[in-house]
This record gives C-alpha cells, sequence and structure tokens, in this order.
C-alpha cells in the first residue's frame, strides 16, 4: 500500500511493522524524514548496537541485505536493517529480494533507501514489496510549489508564515526542501505559540533583505520600474557573496516563463494554482504580462541565455564583473 509521510510514521508509534519498507521517489527530503526516524525512534538507543544495522548499498549486495535482516533480535522483539542509497544495489540482484519476501522473517523489518528515483513498478521486487510491505513514494516538489510547501510546513508545527516571507524564503532557497526546513527550524524557537513567521523576522534571521531580494526585483521588473530595478541591482552588485549570479539567472529564468504561462492561461483564476503563487501575487503577474508581450519575454529569455555564457566565460567578456553584467542585463530587459 501506499501512504504519506505522516501516515507512515503514525503507524510505525503504534508499533505496527511490516517485513519491508521501500523508501522511493525523486524527492529525498521525505525520503530522509521517514529514515530518519526509522533509525532514531524505532530500536532503543541502548540497544541499537544488537539491533539495528545501517548499510549503504554501495558496499553490500542484496543476498548481504537478506541475510542481515533474517539475524533473530537479540534485545528487542525486532531486527530492524536500513539500507541507504539502496539504488546502488544492482537491479539484477533484486531477485533475491523478491524470493526472501515469500517467507520473510517475523522479526525482521528491512527499510530500503531508493532515492533520486523510482523503483521499476514491472520487476518482481518492487510486486513483492507491495504484497509484503509498504511503499513510499516521495513525489518531486517543483520550485513553483515550494511556497505553499513552505506555509504547509510550518502550519504542521503550530506556526503560519505570511506569504511574502514564504516567497522570500522560496526564492532564496529555491527547492531544495532539506535546507528550507533546516531555515525553518532556526525561525520556530523565535516564535511565541502560534505565532507568526514575517519578512522582518526573515530578514533578520536568515540574512535575506526583505527590500533587496530577487523576489523584490522580479516586481520591479514586472512593473518597469527603472530606480527600484537599479537599486537592487546595485545592492547585488555590493554583495555578491550573497546574491551570486548564478543563483540569479535561473530564477530571473522562471519568473519570465511563468508570465509566459500566465499570458496563455484561458482561465486567469486558475493562476495561483498553476504558478504556484498566494492569489495576492496574480495581481504582479497581471501587471508584468501587460508590461512584456510574449515576443519581449523571448527575447529577455535571449538575454539571460547570453549573460549566463558571459558569467561563465564561454563568451569573452573582458573584465567585466558579475554585477556589472546583471546591471546590463536588467537594463536590456526593461528597456
Amino acid at each position: 500500500m501506499a501512504v504519506t509521510d505522516k501516515q507512515l510514521i503514525e503507524e510505525l508509534k503504534k508499533g505496527d511493522f511490516k517485513p519491508v519498507y521501500l523508501l522511493t521517489g525523486e524527492e529525498n527530503y521525505y525520503i530522509d524524514v521517514v529514515s530518519d526516524y526509522f533509525e532514531k525512534e524505532v530500536i532503543e538507543e541502548s540497544v541499537r548496537d544488537f539491533d539495528q544495522t545501517v548499510v549503504y548499498g554501495r558496499d553490500v549486495d542484496m543476498a548481504t541485505v537478506v541475510s542481515t535482516v533474517k539475524r533473530y533480535p537479540m534485545m528487542s522483539p525486532i531486527h530492524l536493517v536500513i539500507v541507504k542509497e539502496a539504488q546502488d544495489i544492482p537491479v539484477s540482484q533484486w531477485d533475491v529480494l523478491a524470493a526472501y519476501l515469500k517467507q520473510p522473517s517475523p522479526q525482521g523489518v528491512l527499510v530500503l533507501c531508493y532515492r533520486h528515483k523510482k523503483l521499476d513498478k514491472r520487476t518482481s521486487a518492487y510486486k513483492a514489496i507491495v504484497s509484503s510491505g509498504v511503499v513510499f513514494e516521495s513525489p518531486k516538489v517543483y520550485d513553483n510549489q515550494v511556497p505553499a510547501w513552505i506555509s504547509r510546513e510550518v502550519m504542521a508545527h503550530g506556526y503560519t508564515i505570511n506569504d511574502k516571507a514564504a516567497a522570500m524564503l522560496a526564492d532564496y532557497l529555491g527547492a531544495d526542501l532539506g535546507k528550507v526546513a533546516n531555515e525553518l527550524s532556526k525561525l520556530y524557537p523565535l516564535l511565541p505559540e502560534h505565532g507568526s513567521i514575517t519578512e522582518q523576522l526573515v530578514e533578520d534571521q536568515t540574512g535575506i533583505s526583505k527590500d533587496y531580494n530577487v523576489f523584490e526585483l522580479q516586481k520591479a521588473i514586472g512593473r518597469r520600474d527603472p530606480v527600484m530595478c537599479n537599486r537592487i541591482v546595485n545592492y547585488f552588485a555590493e554583495n555578491p557573496k550573497k546574491n551570486p549570479i548564478q543563483m540569479l539567472l535561473p530564477l530571473l529564468y522562471g519568473y519570465f516563463l511563468k508570465i509566459m504561462i500566465y499570458h496563455q492561461l484561458e482561465n486567469k483564476s486558475d493562476a495561483p494554482k498553476v504558478l504556484g503563487c498566494a492569489p495576492a501575487f496574480v495581481r504582479d503577474y497581471e501587471t508584468a504580462a501587460r508590461n512584456y508581450p510574449l515576443g519581449k519575454l523571448a527575447t529577455c529569455i535571449g538575454y539571460l541565455y547570453e549573460t549566463d555564457l558571459r558569467s561563465k566565460g564561454v563568451r569573452n567578456s573582458g573584465n567585466v564583473t558579475d554585477g556589472e553584467l546583471l546591471k546590463e542585463l536588467v537594463f536590456k530587459v526593461i528597456h
């Protein structure tokens, strides 16, 4: 059966263990959350040396994994075996697991962390896991889904976050959910019960400026506001380590792509869901779409491509700094 991470952990808290768990998918964050729970909470710390084994796929074969999980526990009801990076075990060896699962050890619990991708559902091993255990699939969270993910994650911890603060974190940290969760964990202790994360708190604790960040740059570009664009770009040029051009260019590319998508939406009321933004931010995309017809957007993406090549030295830029490249790029975009 397929379950969510929260459902799975609730079942584990009850002590309801299956012979095998497959944690698989493109989003590593949830795989890590569940595997960390297995590793730190299932077997008591005082007896882990006896009844818990953690191995890596590159260091073992499947026959060894199966042999290990068959061991009788010494001081716990179960012997827990966790295989990290299980995708490194060759597919040709997984039939050994399928054979074992026909009659698994009643005291053995096997956890397979199959990261970055999914195990082929056509294999006998996958079918055996579905029949005998639990498959937890961790779907990829894309850039445009991160602000909503942040809001849900914060709410799950008993707090709230305003839309701008969520957008600031998403733009700055991208879709690395582990990194985002780590930053959020630094903010929770600073909040009162049921408190809210604001852009001011994000600025104070992470160093992301609430006024001079890529989120505000996108808004200024969308309005074709040269004064605000220049202020933000000058700030970026003076703080290149905090705002590297190689981080900014993909975010601007994603922004122009969203404006293109907004142009082509038949029903504009679908914009929040399609663009992955709060309803309050749809007005910004509406303004940007008026200022940037599709032809101009295509030209802007061309400017981004050219700037990317120059920033990497693929095309000669002489002694031009990244800050100067960014200033030139934004000037071309808004004029």
